[in-house]
């Protein structure tokens, strides 16, 4: 046994122990119980491993087993393929789709989670052999708490302001407030429409916002979230008792139309606000340099 056996089991360790703590199963149901969380804390434990031998190696000016950094990079991002294949495969089978935009965001997040347990292992091992053990929990620590809240990003609710509105027929179309949603000739599928239907409005705060929910990949995990968390009053084959999001093209709302199991207002509600904002949909119009020189966007 050597000087480093104690650093590397630490390194690991504190790695595996973080992929763990990013590893949780909620109203996605993604991953799944037990087999997609087998398959994540395994290739976790391999991060680590690879990211606590960096500094024993360069230690022992052993500089090429470096490149098993590198390696381990594409590896990952392989990773990321999979889980983007697998699951634009099942979006198939939903009855409200998550969208490519919402699927990318979560093939992205698996594929980061991964480099954040290399970070961890590789400054733990480090803290160790330069410092010592308790330095190197300190850091462990440090670390775990840090990786949650680079994971957490920001939510609906950040950008824009939700209300609930009553959802109303004008003939044949179906609109909440003045935004029109979709066209309904039958009378008893409109029957159905106001018995099971609920309608929000989503303000946004900023002209940032008003871009970032006008983005169709954005609207489309809004109305997934929401039917994965309060069920739905649809079967494959109803296209018009599918929930909509639609835009007011004067202001930038958007009108969410949803036909839940559950007709809840206070966990709609809620829901609406944890939806996360997805990466691929954030737009900042205003940190354009024409927009900063020009008059300010409302």
């Amino acid at each position: 046994m050597n000087e480093y056996v104690y650093p590397i089991l630490l390194g690991v360790i504190s790695g595996t122990l973080t992929r763990m703590y990013m590893l949780r199963t909620d109203y996605r149901q993604y991953p799944t119980h037990l087999h997609g969380k087998i398959i994540h804390i395994a290739l976790g434990f391999i991060a680590a491993g690879l990211g606590t031998i960096a500094i024993p190696a360069i230690m022992e000016e052993e500089f090429t087993a470096i490149t098993f950094l590198t390696l381990a990079a594409s590896q990952f991002r392989e990773v990321r393929n999979m889980e983007r294949e697998t699951l634009s495969r099942l979006d198939g089978l939903e009855l409200v789709p998550r969208g490519a935009t919402y699927i990318e965001g979560i093939a992205m997040a698996f594929e980061s989670r991964n480099y954040l347990v290399i970070f961890t292992s590789l400054l733990v091992t480090f803290s160790y052999l330069v410092f010592n053990f308790y330095v190197a929990i300190i850091v462990a620590i440090v670390c775990f708490y840090a990786s949650r809240i680079l994971m957490d990003g920001s939510h609906l609710g950040d950008i824009v302001e939700v209300e609930p509105f009553p959802i109303r027929f004008d003939g044949a179309g179906l609109y909440i407030d003045n935004i029109y949603i979709m066209n309904i000739g039958l009378r008893s599928r409109q029957e159905q429409i106001m018995e099971y239907g609920m309608g929000f409005i989503l303000t946004p705060k900023s002209f940032d916002a008003q871009t970032t929910i006008s983005n169709l990949g954005q609207r489309q995990a809004i109305l997934h979230d929401m039917s994965t968390a309060l069920g739905i009053f649809k079967d494959s084959g109803n296209p018009a008792l599918a929930p909509l999001a639609k835009r007011d093209l004067d202001d930038g709302r958007v009108g969410v139309f949803v036909l839940p199991q559950v007709k809840d207002e206070e966990k709609a509600l809620e829901i609406l606000r944890s939806v996360p904002t997805l990466e691929h949909a954030v737009r900042m119009p205003t940190e354009s340099k024409a927009n900063k020189k020009g008059r300010k966007l409302k």
